[in-house]
């Protein structure tokens, strides 16, 4: 189990959802927290909320120079929590250019970079801690995911080839892939979501396992495996399980 008391963690992505529900359990942990995501307000009641104070840095994980500015005033920390994204469910015969290109931007491109801003100093040090926030729908292209499922795939490579490098380095780099959580975006979808979590209970599961030493973990399990197994399946079994939207 990690001693996380005094221990100061940047969560990015920290406004709603996943990213406030963790920011949560981590304060009551004993972690010193650094808030950050777009909006100042969302972000001040959340740090009003915690049972410690917290710092408060708004970014826009969509510029570099908001990054940039933002890590100056955070400095040093000895984890990061990458939670930012958008969403919209989106078909290629319904393509939204500026949808797509967003998600590809937010959750991919924000996610490289804001480690860019902190991995090298990690490394320097030869300690830190990285959390990158994927998704079951990263695992295979699926319907109605363009954009989304792309951008979140990036994020599970990003993760390994970090993973990959870091090893043994001081660094511990991990991987949270959820399925659906209950939040305003997953609330624009129109189809049913199976084992659909509250964020508290996602939360709770992607801190026990911060809490660990492993890389990666997926969840619920047992959705999670049809996902996981289905990198195995050819593409003629894969596809047809689901139904084009």
């Amino acid at each position: 189990m990690r001693a996380w008391a005094g221990k100061r963690y940047w969560l990015v992505g920290a406004s709603e959802g996943l990213g406030r529900a963790l920011a949560q359990r981590m304060a009551a942990a004993g972690v010193d927290l650094v808030l950050s995501a777009r909006n100042a307000d969302r972000l001040a009641e959340v740090a009003a909320a915690l049972p410690r104070s917290a710092q408060v840095v708004p970014l826009d994980v969509g510029d570099s120079a908001s990054v940039r500015a933002a890590a100056a005033e955070v400095g040093p920390v000895d984890g990061v929590v990458w939670l930012a994204g958008v969403y919209w469910p989106m078909t290629a015969a319904g393509w939204n250019p500026d949808q797509a290109e967003a998600m590809c931007d937010i959750n991919l491109t924000g996610c490289a970079r804001v480690l860019g801003q902190v991995v090298p100093g990690m490394v320097a040090r030869g300690a830190g801690h990285v959390v990158i926030t994927g998704s079951l729908a990263g695992f295979r292209g699926l319907p109605g995911s363009v954009g989304y499922a792309a951008s979140k795939a990036g994020c599970m490579m990003l993760a390994e080839s970090l993973h990959a490098d870091l090893r043994g380095t001081g660094v511990l780099v991990q991987q949270v892939n959820p399925g659906f959580i209950r939040t305003r975006l997953t609330a624009q979808n129109s189809f049913d979501m199976p084992f659909i979590m509250e964020p508290d209970e996602a939360a709770r599961r992607m801190f026990e396992h911060m809490g660990t030493d492993r890389f990666k973990v997926s969840f619920p399990t047992g959705f999670s495996l049809l996902f996981r197994l289905g990198q195995m399946l050819p593409d003629w079994a894969w596809y047809p399980l689901f139904p084009r939207r």
